[in-house]
Order: structure tokens, then sequence, then C-alpha cells
């Protein structure tokens, strides 16, 4: 007889990629396939699947893998969820391996700083409830979506624990100084002395070791040795020996040590005390970031304006921007005309003219004049919420260095119970040590180690160093690209829109068998089909000359040579040498030596056909942006290369790249080939960063190990970048790197203190020196070493809120020198 499962589970999960009912069939037929589904429907119309399976033979992550492997996906959502009580790296751990076990989540990761949880989840198979177990299973408190907690209740909750372990920390240590002074002080007292100080002290340690307590055995009911177990049996061990000597069981009045239980869970109350405090300051770049963010907006509504909340505002609507107000969302100016402080974002200084078609961000703030505005990007699409969720991304990640601190904290609570263990003993049986010079090596060495150092001292290094750099205007978008930077040998720059000014302007024409004016409204009119920069430069200026552009038609443009059209019916071309020359044109010598000079002076040239004859040439300059040369300069005397990629000619590239100071110059390059070229010097100059602005430099920025995107560059080449400069300034290019290798030296520093700091004191509680110096630990001072190495790190970290690049300073200088001038 077949037994029919009891209970079948079923569930509605949202489908991605199917686009027409054969993509239903064929996934409803491979996940009726699937061991353990008695029954799926999948539906084109709804794009979903509901499935009935049996829990006991497949779950959702099975279904998910035969739904990727028939070609679609499950649509995932996310949360950001806070999480209380977490103390070590073992805790956030613990958290995280209980969250992955969740059906339905893909993906977790925990932040220790924040005391958050970022999950990844298919809706329908998994949810709140789910993680809120999970949570809990691992010993935890589940404190809600994020967004569901104000700043202001999350600050009072702060302050709250805050003051509640401070009051442990003054009860503890301070009964152990009267029980101290009880012991030694020649009194006569009613009772023994024993009994007195076992009154004194036993309400005081329930009161201390109860949380540190309920920890520990959370952790060890999910299998879990975090720090709250080795805590709560280094100062389980002495309470209960001084207890067993108070009342003759087993030991006597020799064990009495009442004082180190209270002083361990103080100092180790105290220590996290600290901690949480230099923690909370980590985040303050990421809280100063959302502080930023307005509450409402003055939006048009039936010909008068009314305050509304900020999320209420959608794309189109009408916004009055007052003086001294924050501008709610990005959007484009109407009409007005203000200055606008732009430091939050881009670490601009000072303020920002905008007029009528200018672009203004939401979160910055105006200083003088009022506008209106048309809203664009609102909600998560400004560039503050962007920006916010980058750096949250990245103070999530983890680098490749902290690989190494997460297999040390994997093993070492192992490792310490065995030292401790071996130590006492050895001290025991081989060394005839007394039974409580014994326990004192034991309860030491456990309380003295602590992994927490060791998994604070990278996330800590990267959470204010990423937030500094955020202050910078400098956004360091993935983990990799912060060991990688200090490892740059080369930094190659695009030319056009990122060493130059990127607004090209005519500066020279040259026209041989035709009148200027008209060579200029053909060259115009052709040119009115293309969207290249120089297109726009030729028509601009033929506009300000009075010319009207002849009729176009028939418009061909081909990449990275020209154009051809037809102009008030004649034939037309536009283009570099070798465009004109592939076309069968001879360039006259009179065109040729002119070709040359202007090609010689740093100019692009533009070589214009009409009626199968070359008959002119363009001059156009786009000008070095400022202090590009000091930028470029610097770079070099940071000890990388400098080289330079551009489809210019080699001639206006040589000239471009001796004002900037860059010897290695790469032109003629297509923007199909930028890509290749970039590997090619990869292979010859080793790590490479790329530095550009434009849609054609996305594979460029892509293909090199480092890819920086300036501040004025198009979304595509920012979402190709590893690190994107918000402001327009080269020394940045600089900054970024300066910043990255700071943040890395620093990571490398906390985790030398945190490793030397385990390697030379577990040896001495252990009583390595004893037998020589008769030195070794006693009990509550391994706890305020313990508190300190973790204090120590921290610390460190966050000396890089006060960095400030050279590059920056540099950069500063230039500009109030240019400003003066």
């Amino acid at each position: 007889m077949i037994k029919m499962p009891e209970k079948l589970k079923k569930s509605e999960l949202k489908v991605t990629g199917m686009h027409c009912a054969a993509c239903a069939v064929n996934l409803k037929k491979a996940l009726n396939g699937l061991e353990g589904v008695s029954e799926a429907d999948v539906s084109i119309g709804t794009e979903s699947a509901v499935i009935s399976f049996d829990p006991e033979k497949t779950d959702i992550n099975k279904i998910n893998e035969t739904v990727k492997r028939s070609g679609y996906g499950l649509l995932e959502d996310e949360i950001k969820i806070k999480i209380g009580g977490m103390h070590c790296a073992a805790c956030s751990a613990a958290v995280k391996e209980s969250l992955m076990k969740t059906e339905g989540v893909t993906s977790a990761d925990v932040n220790l700083l924040d005391n958050s949880a970022y999950v990844k989840f298919i809706p329908g198979a998994a949810g709140e409830e789910n993680f809120k177990s999970a949570v809990e299973r691992a010993g935890f408190a589940y404190e809600g979506p994020e967004e569901e907690r104000r700043p202001d209740i999350e600050e009072v909750l702060f302050k709250k624990e805050q003051k509640e372990r401070l009051l442990r920390v003054f009860t503890g240590i301070g009964t152990a100084i009267l029980i101290m002074a009880l012991m030694y002080l020649p009194a006569e007292y009613p009772l023994p002395l024993k009994y007195i100080l076992f009154v004194i002290a036993t309400p005081v340690f329930i009161y201390l070791s109860v949380p540190i307590f309920r920890a520990a055995f959370s952790g060890l009911r999910n299998r879990n040795l975090n720090m709250d177990v080795m805590y709560a049996l280094g100062i389980g061990v002495s309470y209960a020996a001084s207890f067993l000597g108070t009342f003759g069981i087993l030991l006597n009045t020799e064990y009495l040590f009442y004082e180190t239980p209270l002083m361990l869970a103080g100092f180790l109350t105290l220590g996290r005390y600290l901690e949480a405090g230099a923690k909370g300051k980590t985040g303050t770049a990421i809280k100063k970031l959302i502080s930023l963010r307005p509450e409402s907006a003055f939006v048009k509504k039936n010909d008068h304006f009314e305050e509304i909340p900020v999320e209420s505002v959608i794309s189109g609507d009408l916004v009055m921007i007052k003086p001294g107000s924050r501008i709610p969302v990005d959007g484009t100016v109407l009409s007005g005309e203000a200055y606008v402080d732009e430091s939050v974002i881009t670490g601009e200084p000072l303020p920002v003219r905008k007029t009528s078609g200018n672009n203004v961000i939401g979160g910055t703030v105006l200083t003088a004049g009022s506008f209106l505005m048309t809203a664009e990007k609102v909600g998560k699409d400004t560039m503050l919420s962007q920006i916010i969720r980058t750096v949250e991304d990245m103070q999530r990640a983890k680098p490749p260095v902290q690989r190494i601190a997460d297999r040390v904290v994997a093993w070492f609570i192992p490792a310490i119970l065995t030292i401790a263990t071996l130590s006492a003993l050895v001290w025991y049986f081989v060394l005839s040590a007394t039974p409580l010079f014994s326990m004192t090596v034991f309860i030491s060495v456990i309380v003295i180690a602590c992994p927490c150092a060791l998994g604070l001292a990278t996330p800590t290094a990267v959470t204010v160093g990423i937030g500094r750099g955020a202050e910078l205007g400098i956004l360091i978008r993935n983990s990799e690209a912060l060991e990688v930077s200090e490892k740059i040998r080369n930094v190659i720059f695009d030319k056009t829109g990122t060493l130059t000014t990127g607004k090209p302007t005519v500066t020279e024409i040259f026209s041989s068998g035709i009148d200027e004016d008209e060579l200029l409204a053909l060259l115009a009119g052709a040119e009115t089909g293309s969207e290249h920069p120089l297109a726009g430069a030729i028509v601009s200026f033929a506009e300000s000359k009075g010319i009207k552009p002849a009729a176009p038609e028939n418009f061909r443009s081909v990449s990275g040579g020209g154009i051809e059209a037809l102009a008030d019916g004649r034939e037309v071309t536009a283009g570099n040498e070798q465009f004109t020359e592939d076309n069968g044109f001879i360039i006259p010598p009179e065109i040729k030596e002119n070709l040359n000079r202007i090609q010689g002076e740093g100019m692009t040239t533009v070589i214009i056909t009409t009626d199968r004859k070359v008959t002119g040439i363009i001059g156009i300059s786009d000008s070095l942006k400022p202090g590009a040369f000091g930028a470029v300069k610097m770079i070099k005397d940071m000890g990388a290369s400098v080289s330079m990629i551009t489809g210019d000619n080699a001639l206006t590239a040589l000239a471009v790249g001796r004002k900037a100071g860059i010897e290695d110059i790469h032109a003629n390059v297509l923007p199909g080939g930028k890509a290749e070229k970039v590997k090619e010097i990869k292979k010859s100059s080793g790590f490479t960063a790329f530095v550009g602005d434009g849609i054609n430099d996305a594979p460029a920025l892509a293909a090199s190990d480092v890819g920086i995107a300036v501040g004025s560059g198009t979304e595509i080449a920012i979402e190709s970048a590893d690190i994107v400069l918000m402001r327009d300034d080269l020394y940045d290019v600089g900054a970024a790197i300066q910043l990255s290798r700071k943040v890395m030296s620093r990571i490398k520093l906390n985790l030398f203190w945190a490793f030397a700091y385990n390697s030379a004191l577990i040896p001495v509680a252990a009583g390595v020196l004893y037998p020589l110096y008769g030195i070794t630990f006693r009990p509550e001072f391994a706890g305020a070493a313990m508190m300190l190495s973790s204090v120590t790190v921290i610390s460190l970290s966050l000396l890089l809120k006060n960095y400030t690049p050279e590059a920056v300073k540099e950069g500063r200088k230039i500009k109030e020198k240019r400003i003066k001038d």
C-alpha cells in the first residue's frame, strides 16, 4: 500500500523570462517531472506557477533549480531587517547560517556594524515570519524591517540599551571593588566573611550574567560556539568555584574570588558598551546621507502650490524650491535662478549657479534665489537614494582579505577551548601546580581570547572608509576595487570628455574652391542628423554666424569615421582623414598642409567634401580640463604610469597628451577597439585602471581591473564602473586610489593588531612566562585586555573619518588659486 503524504504544500511563485505559451508548457512539464511535485500549473498570463508538492521530498530551493535549468527564473525580492543582541563575528555567522537554512531564502548578508541583515528571497516561499523565526532560532532578537523603524526610534532604543549596559558596568565593577575592600580591610563582622561575600555577590552576579547565559544557551541550542559560551564558561566557573568554597563542597575558602566573575562580567559589558558606541560612529556617513532626504515638497496642484510628503511626488510634477530649503527630488530647472550647495553629493564646497535647463539633485540646498523645477527622478531612483544604496551595499560587502579573518574565526573558539583545557591539565598534572592556579589559567585563556577584534577589523575600516569616500564625492561600488586599487600600476585616460571638457567649439575653418559661408551651410545641414558632440559644435557655430543650415536628407553615420548626406541636394561628407581616404578622396596639397598645421595645434579636424571634391577643413578645439596636468603628475608620483586612448588622429592626440603630461598615446582607436587596447596595455603594464565618461567607454571600463567613471559621465558608463567620481575633477582619480590604499592599509593594520593581540596574550594567559618571570594574568585583567582589543581595532578604523587624500587637498588648492586669479 502506497503511503500518501499527509499534507501537501502549495505555493504560488512569480516566474521571469517566459515569452509565450510554449514557455509555460515547457516549464510546467519540467516542474511536474520533479520528484515530490504533485501538481504544477504555469500561466503565461499571470507569469506565475502554482505548485503543490510534498515538503518531505522536495522544497522551494529544488523547485528554483528546476526553473533555472529550464531557462527561466523565479522573481526575487529583498528586505533589510534589524537584529538585536549580536556582539561578535560568531553571532553574525550564526544569524546568517540560520537565515540561509530558511526555505525560499536565496542569499543573506549580515552586517554586525549596524545590526542588520540584507535578505534576498522568493516571495510566496518565504516572508517576514520566516525571517523572524530564523533570527530567534539563532538566539537573537528580531526587530523588524528597517523601513518600519524610524531613525529616531532606533536612536531611542540604542540609548536605552547603552544606558542599561552602563548600569551593569557600574554595578559589576563597583560591587567587585566593595568585595575586595571587605576582604582586605582589617575589620570584624557579625557573620563569617565568606557568607557576607556570598550574599553581596550572588544577586549582582545573577543580574549581570543572565543576558550572557541566555545568549550562550541559545548558541549551544543551535550548535553554535559563540563568544557568549566562552564568557559564560569563564564567569560561571569562577562563580561556581567561589560558591563551592563558601560552603566547603569539594573546595575550601582558598577558592573565594567572588570579585572575579563580577569584574569579568563588568569588563565584558563595558567592552560591548564601548564597541556599540564606536560602531555607531562608523556609520555616521550613511546616517548623514539619509538625513538629507527632505520630508515634504511644494508641488503645484490645481493652479496652486501645496506641501505634500516627498513620497507622494511623482515624475512630471512641478515643484517650487524656496531659499534655504532642500531640493526634494532630482529634476530640471524650469524657471528662475539660484545657487545650490551640492557639497553633500559631490564634495564641491562652492555653491553652483542653476538656471533654466540645468539639472538639480535631491538633497542639495538652495543658498540663494529660488526656482521652479520639473521632477524627473523620485523615490528610489534619485541620485541620493542610489548613493545611499551603493554605500550600504559596499559597507556590507567583504573584500577578499576578509576571508582570512573569516577562516580564522571559524576555528578560533574550538582552538581556544582546546588551548585552555590543555594548559590547565599540563599545569596540574605535569607541572604540579595547584588546582586553583590551573583553574585560573583555564579561565584567563578563555576570557582573554577574542575573535571580535578579528571580525571587526575589516568591516569597520570598510564602513568608515567608504563613508568618508562618499563625503568626498568618491563612490567605491565593489569590494574588489579596494584591494585592486592599491596594486594599480597604470592609469588609462579616455580623451574627449575625460581629459578634455567635452564641449568642443569651432576655432578654425579653411575652404578651397567654395565660399566659406556656403561650405558651412552645407556642412551644418549634413551634420543636423548627427548626435556627435563635434556635429553639435559645427551646427552651433553656423547658427552663431547667422548661417541657415541647408536642408538635409539621406543621412548616414559611420561609427568612428564620419557622416554622409545630401544637403540642398548636393553630396556632402565630413569625417577624419582615414574616413576621407577610405571613401576614395584625394586630399589636395594645399588642404593637406593646413590639415597638418591645425592638427599640430592640438585641434580635432573634420575634412569636408562637396560634390565628390575635398573642399575644406574645420578645426575644433576641446580644451583640457583645469588641473589635468597636475592630476596626471600626481598619479605618476604615486608610482603609476599614465596612458591615453582616443579615436582622434595622432597629431591631435599627441598635442593634447603633451599638454596633459602623458607620453604613452594610443590614437585612432575606434570605440569598439578601446576594450581590446585596454587588455593589451594590461598585459604589459600590470594592474590597470581606465578612466572614462561616455557610452562608448563602458566596454573599456569593464575590461580594466578598476573602471573609474567621472561624475559628468553617462549612466551606462557609471553602471560599468567600479568607482564613480561625483565631481568632474581629475584630481579625484588620484584621490580614489589614495583612499583605497588607505582603507586597505588600515584593514591590514587592524588585522595585524587583532592577530598580534591574540598571539601574544593567549600564551601569557596560559602561563608560559610564569616559570621564568612569575607573570600570569588574573581573569579580571584578562577581561580588561579582551575589551581593549576590540576597542583598539574600532578606534583605528575611526581615524579614517578625518582622512583627506593628498590629491583632494591639491585639487582644492588649484581651484582656490583659479578662483582668485
